[in-house]
């Protein structure tokens, strides 16, 4: 993912939020669970940055022919 500060003034910390649905073989959403990281600071102003994050989900939340997608992603910055 990549971050970009469009302020003039450094960020110095925050979260970036996750939210991973645990999807059924038949499309069906079954349940959302979340997880938050701390974001790549301090990010100056008017600079961009890349992270790679790991979304990782308890094995028996996801049976047998179901599927993990994160399909939400929200950042907060302080």
């Amino acid at each position: 993912m990549t971050f970009t500060n469009t302020g003039t003034t450094a960020a110095r910390s925050g979260t970036v939020t996750f939210a991973t649905h645990v999807i059924g073989a038949l499309g069906i959403d079954w349940a959302t669970v979340t997880t938050a990281q701390p974001l790549p600071t301090p990010l100056a102003g008017r600079s961009s940055t890349t992270r790679t994050y790991t979304v990782c989900v308890d094995a028996w939340r996801v049976p047998l022919g179901m599927h993990v997608e994160t399909r939400e992603v929200t950042a907060t910055w302080s």
